[in-house]
Order: structure tokens, then C-alpha cells, then sequence
């Protein structure tokens, strides 16, 4: 295999088109190309697409625009190589900085070894102060060994039985929560009948079962962690022998309620929308009309895609959410089926009411054994990433024990930046961990992050890219009914509140949350004010100058708001410039990020290169 070979597999092995079947060229960019290269054989003879679509519409660079106009590519360029060189000596020079934190030889290390345990790599400690990442890591082999288990099963009952998968989902989940939960099951179906007899009592009256459901909803964040260990025995004497009974893998069941709360109130809103959809009168199919008609099929839960040519065709996402699936689909045994499906269960990603019962009747042509496979290695890669980080840079523990007084302000930055980059990968690998176990299961759910954490200039962007299911989830169930852009400033504090209230019932969150509204007004009213200069040879500069200070707060808001709180944020960034080295370091800093920010810019405009624009 050629260099070219190897370098052009590993490109694709790191880019957003093999993280989500959803990613893919633009419809309008594959019809550009086409016409493009017809007409350039037509003219010169020459079957070169790369030059063609490099030159297509690449008159301008606009890097928060979000045109899908793609520029001409800057890698070859002097500037960007000498931007190549200021990477090959910053990155070393931070990573040499971790490290020196994390050395035994450094005077702080006596604070926080204490929270360092025994590891396996070259006779190294490992960080393993985080609560969630440790649980995580000490179950990963039951969950391996759980996957092939269900996914076994699952395959048995597809072969020996002529019923629904959705039958196995739901019976696999009763078994499921039992086993994860134990006697706190009944807590947890508790709430779950609650959610499902309002919506089918109130099914009427759309507004009031709407506002009843929600209140309940945002009411169970409350309340759950007054009565996650409420005793039995307080409801009745003779309860008393269940408060003794087994309490299952996870005692704490409020703990991952959270994301069954996202499911409850997907199938609630899903079925008040379908029962109203089918008392409105349906308007007549009009075939000159390009939108496809669904159709519903002789199986149950399986919907079609009917064109004019009358083949068959798998739905996108956008429309799976809207999917007209018949009312009697939004039944009990369906509702519990994806309320407890395995697979999805613990952390997500989330995927609606909708979509998932349409997917349990029509497997995706996007679910392939090579796609499947390269999503698998990416899991793998995930980990052992983590697993070094974990065994060389300590960050986690230094961040609990705030055991930094006299190191550099680098060193310092160093422990804000590792400390946002294990939160990313601590998130990041369950999430796709349990996305692949669905994969491999039949259902294709949102990959959750489409950019590394370092890979954000923007906060729009970042939190169209940083748990992506969520946010689609958010956009469908809350930005869009509260008027969305024609709304944008009440709007967007209805999602964040919401967002925060629903991590966890703090304060500081809550703050955090609307921080970052005020951040994302800002860059919204600063973009508008400096679009008109998009033209400007300066202007890709200036946008580098705004992401700088964008990524900046970013950290800053993130750091308090997930990794050290206030008081933690504070005392590092007083650490930090409180001295006239910190100062020099922050323009160092500063410099560093800028050129950061550049290759970030070309990495998107080389996407929109290739018919991909995330706006991310």
C-alpha cells in the first residue's frame, strides 16, 4: 500500500464523515460537481475534479458565515507552514508542561498522590479520582460481556420467532432495569406509568397535557433526589423487607434518570403530535410534489418511503422525527421497549420515539459490517487514548486537590486544558461505546460529538457539535415550539436553563447555563456587525483575533461551571496572571491559540471542499 493509500485512510479514519452516516456531500455540491466536471471534459479534455471543485464558487473564505462555498485550499501555503512550525514546538512545549505536573518529582505531588491508584502502563499510577470514569471503567468488562450477550439473544430471537424485535426490546429492558436497578425498578416505572397516562388522559386537550407533562418532567429533577432513598417502609409497615431487598448494579437509580426523562418526554410530545396530526384533515398526495409520502406497510411499525417512481427508500433523520408511524404504534409495550432499550439506556445518545420505531422495522442502509467495524476501532482508539492520558497527565486529581501553588503559568493552563480534554473523553467514549452496541443491534443514533473538544472556535458551533443528540433533541423539543430564531433571546434561555436544571440542580449550573447564552448573543451580534467586511482580505484575521477570546471564555465558563467551580476558577486564573510572567505567557497563549484557529478555518473550508458543511 502507497504512502498517499495510508495517509488518505487515516485522513478519513479522523474525519466527521466516518463518525455519523448523517454526514455526508451536500445534494446541490454533487449536482455542482457533476455539471462541473461535464463541462470541463466537454471543454478541455481534462477529468481532473479535484481542480474543479477546488476553483467552484472559491472566491471567498468565510470562516462563521457559514456558506457552503469552499475557498481555495491555504496547506501549501507560506503562511500555513510556518504555522506548521509553531505547532511542531508549541506541542511539545504544552505537553512537556502536563507532564512536568504529573512528575513525582514535582513539589506538589505529595497533595494529591493519595488519590492515584496501582495502573498497567510501563508501571505507572493511574488518575482515577473521577467518580463516573471510575464506575464506567470498572464495569467496561460486564458491559462488553453484557453487549455480546444481548446482541446474541436479540440474533436467536430474530431467527426462532416470527414476532417484532420490539417484543425482545421490551422484554430485554424489563430484564434490564431489574438487573441495573433491582427493587428501586418500581421508582422508576413509577414515573414512567405517570408520563404515559398523561398523555393518554390528556390526550385532548394538547396544551394542558403539553404543560402537565413538562411540569412533571422538570418536577422529577427535583424531586428524585429527595426520594432515591426513600424507604418502603414509610409508605407501609408491611414494605419494610423490600428496603432490604436487592438494590441492583446502580443503587443511586436517579443517577442516568436524566436521559430516560429525555425518552419519556420524546414519546409524550411524539404521541400528542401524531394523535392530533390524524384529527386534522389530511391534504390530497400530489405526486408533481418532490417530498416523498409515507406510507404504512403490511408489518407493523414499518413505514416505507413511496416516490413516484414507486421504489422503496430508507427515510433521513429529519423525517424518521415526523415519521406518521399509525396510532396503535404508541402502545405500552412499545412505550416501555424504548424508554428501557438496552443499548441506549444508561447515557444515550438520545434518539426520539419516532426514529427509534421506525428503525426497529427498517434497518438503515447506512448500518454496514465496514461501518460498524471503523466505528468499533474508533471506540478502541478512544480508550487507549484515555488510558494514557490517565497514566501520565494527573490532572483530575490535582484539579480535587488544587495542588498547584508554584507552578508556571503554563503549567497551570495546562491543568485547565487536560482537565476540559478528559471531561470531553470521559463523555465521549460511553457515549460511543453504547452507540456502537446499538449499531451493531440495528439502530444508527446521533454520534455525540463530531469535533474534539480542541477543535472549537465558536460557541454556537461547539454546542451544535458537543452532545449532539441532546442538542437535536432540544432543537425539536424545546427551541423550535418556543418560537426559535424569530425568538432567539428567550429562546435560547429556555434551552439553557432547561440544559443546566438538567445536568444537575445547582446554582452554579444554572449560571453557568445563561453565561453561555450571553456568550452566544454576543458572538451572534458581533457576527452580524462584521459580515459585511466577509470580503476583506483581513477579515479571516479578524474572525482568528474574535475566535481567540471566544475560545478563551469558553474555557473559562466551562472550567467553572464542570471542573473546578468557582472558587477553583478563580484561584487558577488569579495563579495565572497574577504575575508578569503569566502575563507574557497569556500573550504567548494567545499567539498560539491564533494559529490554532487558523487550521480550524481550513479544516472546515477543506470539508465544504468535499460537499460537507456542519456549521461547527
Amino acid at each position: 500500500m502507497s504512502m498517499s493509500r495510508i495517509w488518505s485512510s487515516v485522513v478519513h479514519f479522523f474525519s466527521v464523515q466516518a463518525l455519523d452516516s448523517r454526514i455526508k456531500p451536500d445534494p446541490e455540491f454533487k449536482r455542482r460537481r457533476k455539471l462541473f466536471v461535464s463541462s470541463s471534459k466537454n471543454e478541455t479534455g481534462s477529468s481532473s475534479i479535484k481542480n474543479i471543485v477546488s476553483t467552484a464558487g472559491a472566491t471567498t473564505r468565510n470562516p462563521v458565515s457559514g456558506s457552503n462555498n469552499p475557498s481555495l485550499p491555504l496547506w501549501n501555503t507560506w503562511e500555513f507552514k510556518l504555522y506548521y512550525l509553531a505547532f511542531s514546538i508549541v506541542l511539545p512545549w504544552m505537553l512537556k508542561a502536563a507532564l512536568a505536573t504529573s512528575s513525582d518529582s514535582n513539589p506538589n505531588y505529595y497533595k494529591y498522590s493519595g488519590l492515584l491508584s496501582h495502573g498497567w502502563i510501563l508501571g505507572r499510577k493511574v488518575d482515577n479520582s473521577d467518580s463516573q470514569y471510575r464506575f464506567f471503567r470498572s464495569k467496561f468488562f460486564f458491559l462488553s460481556v453484557l453487549i455480546l450477550l444481548q446482541t446474541a439473544l436479540k440474533k436467536l430471537f430474530i431467527k426462532f420467532s416470527k414476532s417484532s424485535k420490539i417484543y425482545f426490546d421490551f422484554a430485554c429492558g424489563l430484564v434490564f432495569i431489574c438487573l441495573f436497578y433491582g427493587i428501586n425498578s418500581i421508582k422508576f416505572f413509577t414515573h414512567a406509568f405517570v408520563f404515559f397516562t398523561l398523555a393518554h388522559s390528556l390526550k385532548r386537550k394538547r396544551s394542558l397535557a403539553t404543560f402537565a407533562i413538562w411540569s412533571y418532567g422538570v418536577f422529577t429533577l427535583f424531586i428524585n433526589q429527595k426520594v432515591r432513598n426513600f424507604p418502603f417502609s414509610n409508605i407501609a409497615t408491611i414494605l419494610n423487607p423490600m428496603d432490604h431487598w436487592y438494590k441492583g448494579i446502580i443503587p443511586r437509580w436517579d443517577f442516568f434518570f436524566n436521559f430516560t426523562l429525555l425518552r419519556l418526554l420524546s414519546y409524550s410530545m411524539d404521541f400528542l403530535e401524531r394523535w392530533h396530526e390524524q384529527l386534522s384533515p389530511q391534504p390530497s398526495t400530489n405526486y408533481a410534489d418532490s417530498r416523498p409520502e409515507f406510507r404504512k406497510s403490511l408489518s407493523v411499525s414499518t413505514l416505507q418511503t413511496i416516490y413516484e417512481s414507486g421504489k422503496n427508500s430508507a427515510l433521513d433523520e429529519k423525517d424518521r422525527m415526523v415519521a406518521q408511524h399509525h396510532i396503535q404504534d404508541y402502545n405500552f409495550i412499545n412505550f416501555i421497549a424504548y424508554i428501557t432499550y438496552a443499548p441506549l439506556f444508561l447515557v444515550g445518545p438520545i434518539i426520539t420515539y419516532n426514529d427509534y420505531l421506525y428503525q426497529t422495522g427498517n434497518k438503515l442502509p447506512s448500518l454496514t459490517r465496514k461501518s460498524i467495524s471503523l466505528y468499533a476501532l474508533k471506540v478502541l482508539f478512544s480508550l487507549f487514548l484515555m488510558e494514557i492520558v490517565l497514566h501520565f497527565i494527573y490532572v483530575g486529581a490535582i484539579a480535587r486537590t488544587k495542588a498547584w501553588s508554584n507552578d508556571t503559568p503554563l503549567q497551570l493552563a495546562m491543568i485547565g486544558l487536560f482537565n476540559l480534554n478528559i471531561m470531553y473523553l470521559k463523555l465521549l467514549i460511553p457515549w460511543r461505546l453504547f452507540r456502537l452496541w446499538a449499531m451493531i443491534d440495528g439502530i444508527d443514533a446521533p454520534e455525540n460529538m463530531l469535533r474534539c473538544v480542541d477543535n472549537n472556535y465558536s460557541s454556537l458551533g461547539f454546542w451544535r457539535a458537543w452532545h449532539t443528540s441532546f442538542n437535536k433533541w432540544v432543537i425539536r423539543y424545546i427551541y423550535v415550539p418556543f418560537g426559535g430564531s424569530n425568538n432567539r433571546i428567550s429562546t435560547s434561555f429556555a434551552v439553557f436553563s432547561f440544559v443546566a436544571i438538567w445536568h444537575n440542580i445547582e446554582f452554579r449550573l444554572l449560571f453557568w447555563g445563561w453565561l453561555t447564552v450571553f456568550l452566544l448573543l454576543a458572538e451572534t451580534f458581533i457576527t452580524k456587525c462584521f459580515i459585511k467586511y466577509r470580503f476583506k482580505v483581513w477579515y479571516r484575521f479578524l474572525c482568528g483575533a474574535g475566535a481567540v477570546i471566544n475560545i478563551c471564555l469558553m474555557m473559562v465558563i466551562n472550567l467553572y461551571g464542570f471542573c473546578l467551580g468557582a472558587d477553583g476558577t478563580k484561584l487558577l486564573l488569579k495563579d495565572i496572571f497574577s504575575t508578569l510572567s503569566g502575563l507574557e505567557f497569556s500573550l504567548m497563549g494567545a499567539a498560539s491559540l491564533f494559529v490554532a484557529v487558523q487550521i480550524m478555518f481550513e479544516i472546515r473550508e477543506e470539508e465544504k471542499r468535499h460537499g460537507i458543511n456542519l456549521k461547527c
